[in-house]
């Protein structure tokens, strides 16, 4: 019989490619997850994986097998939510992530309905970039993370996770009234490879130019504070810019960011899962947000 264990390893080889990657993401030796591959080699009875040298890549039966690999992992899933729904009220630790301005606006109201509401349960927070939910869920240290998806970039798929839409903000222009007026202005950006600046970098070029960067930063507080000090223009969404520094003017924009709960697939109906989600939306009814359509557009694409 396959060992679920080794399978959710070769779920992680297919999403990471490299043993040493996958090792360090469930904290393992790469010998012992090397060896743990080649033990579900022998139980399946046919090579999954093809060794050249220091590479290893997935045969065609390893990508088959992880296909059926994430159905199993998540009727365990599935299975583990419906048992802590037998034994009653949610309770134990809660592991939650969520991005750094979710992390000081939203958070805490959301851990002060779960104590009031579900005191047996111990919350326990981690500031995570959206971008490192998906392989935290996978391996275990995450039970439930706030993740983003911006207009003008595609959202990253990931068949082992589900999502739920929370809400979706506007973003802002700091200093000009449109984009294109901001075209000949430094710029505040955060770093490259994060969403944020993805999306800003497309954003310019959709109004027809290349944005001058002069500083990387990805604290939208310190984004703000940066415009107030006049270093530069910068997008900020909604959730950022709740009470901006003086002397920052905002102009809202035809362009959004939408908030979404993470977890793994399998746990949508577990309770402390469902207690998490529902202490978000309250903590969120005290916002100015706008909430999501039941089923989002997607975002358009750079052209």
């Amino acid at each position: 019989m396959l060992d679920p264990r080794k399978l959710s390893l070769l779920r992680e080889l297919d999403r990471r490619g490299t043993i040493a990657a996958v090792a360090e993401a469930v904290t393992f030796t790469p010998s012992a997850v090397s060896q743990q591959l080649s033990a579900l080699e022998r139980e399946a009875g046919v090579p999954l994986l093809e060794r050249t040298g220091r590479t290893v890549t997935l045969t065609p039966a390893g990508r088959l097998l992880v296909e059926h690999a994430q159905a199993v992992l998540a009727e365990l899933d599935r299975a583990a939510a419906a048992l802590a729904a037998v034994r009653g009220a949610p309770a134990g630790p809660l592991r939650l992530g969520a991005f750094p301005t979710a992390a000081r606006v939203l958070v805490p109201a959301a851990l002060a309905e779960l104590r009031r509401d579900h005191p047996a349960l111990e919350p326990m927070v981690r500031e995570i970039d959206p971008a490192d939910v998906s392989g935290a869920l996978r391996a275990g240290e995450l039970d439930v993370a706030l993740v983003h998806e911006y207009d003008f970039v595609p959202p990253v798929t990931d068949a082992s996770l589900a999502t739920e839409p929370l809400f979706a903000e506007p973003m802002y222009l700091t200093g000009r009234r449109t984009l294109g007026d901001a075209r000949h202005d430094p710029w505040i950006m955060s770093m490259p490879g994060t969403l944020c600046h993805t999306m800003a970098v497309r954003a310019c070029q959709a109004a027809g130019f290349e944005p001058r960067v002069r500083h990387h930063v990805d604290d939208f507080d310190t984004v703000l504070a940066f415009a107030a000090a006049g270093q530069g223009v910068a997008l900020v969404p909604r959730l950022a810019a709740l009470a901006p520094p003086p002397g920052v003017t905002l102009t809202e924009l035809a362009l959004s960011r939408r908030t979404l709960a993470a977890f793994r697939s399998g746990h949508e109906g577990h309770p402390a899962i469902r207690a998490a989600v529902a202490a978000f939306r309250t903590a969120l009814s005290g916002l100015p947000l706008t909430p999501p359509a039941a089923s989002p557009a997607p975002p358009p694409t750079h052209p």
